[in-house]
């Protein structure tokens, strides 16, 4: 069930069993000479509209752009501040908050946005810790999943790839974008194989470091079975760990 989809007496039906909400989040930032730069957003967000029908759960609209400051060199990249993100988490939770949900389940996409994405919840903590709102904030939970790291992606990733996965603009994750979305596969020569690595700082010095914007990997490897691969592992893993989150009783 998606909340775009949906009409109000639905939404308000829906809470009557449950009071849990998934909300994919992801970036809108460079991957490489093959991947889409909408990669970080359309990987939770087709996993999250899976896991909407296999575990009835409210799939809330994509919070598609992120922190990804570092990709800014790179044509199309755009960024929040971390700062405007953790505005825009708290203030899509608070809305929610107000028609009885209380756990929210983010799915994410980006390794940039972690940090970000715990201080939000700390923000919204505190509201309740330092009686800024009703006490039903107490009841609040936050979570955040990265799909990578649901039960068996990360050794499935290896098994397939090796070391050629690498860490952005991953084997992996445009697999799973070509796996979803067929129809947007594309193709490029990676040069050398193996992107090299390095640390991250600004955006400048970003793409000095890694020109193509790969980051250790050569997603000339990606295909659309082991994406499909990766999809059904990661979302076996996703509704097992949804599912005890949406029920606990703490």
């Amino acid at each position: 069930m998606e909340l775009r989809f949906s009409t109000w007496q639905e939404v308000g039906r829906y809470l009557q069993d449950s009071k849990a909400i998934v909300i994919p989040i992801g970036s809108t930032e460079q991957h490489g000479p093959n991947g889409l730069i909408g990669t970080d957003a359309l990987c939770p967000e087709a996993l999250a509209l899976e896991l909407g029908k296999q575990a009835d759960a409210l799939i809330a609209p994509t919070i598609s752009v992120g922190m990804a400051q570092h990709h800014l060199a790179f044509a199309g990249s755009i960024t929040l501040l971390p700062s405007t993100l953790i505005l825009v988490i708290r203030d899509t939770v608070n809305s929610l908050i107000q028609h009885g949900f209380e756990r929210f389940y983010f799915l994410n996409g980006h390794g940039g946005n972690i940090a970000t994405v715990h201080a939000a919840f700390s923000e919204i903590y505190a509201q309740a810790s330092m009686g800024m709102q009703p006490d039903k904030y107490s009841n609040v939970r936050c979570k955040l999943k990265n799909w990578w790291e649901a039960e068996g992606v990360m050794a499935q990733s290896k098994e397939l790839f090796g070391e050629a996965d690498g860490s952005h603009a991953t084997c992996g994750e445009v697999s799973l974008t070509q796996y979803a979305y067929p129809d947007s596969i594309k193709t490029a020569e990676m040069d050398p194989p193996i992107a090299p690595t390095g640390p991250i700082y600004d955006a400048a010095d970003y793409r000095r470091r890694v020109p193509d914007g790969r980051i250790g990997s050569n997603p000339s490897l990606a295909n659309p079975e082991a994406g499909k691969a990766l999809f059904e592992t990661a979302l076996k893993g996703i509704i097992s760990d949804y599912t005890r989150f949406a029920t606990a009783k703490n």
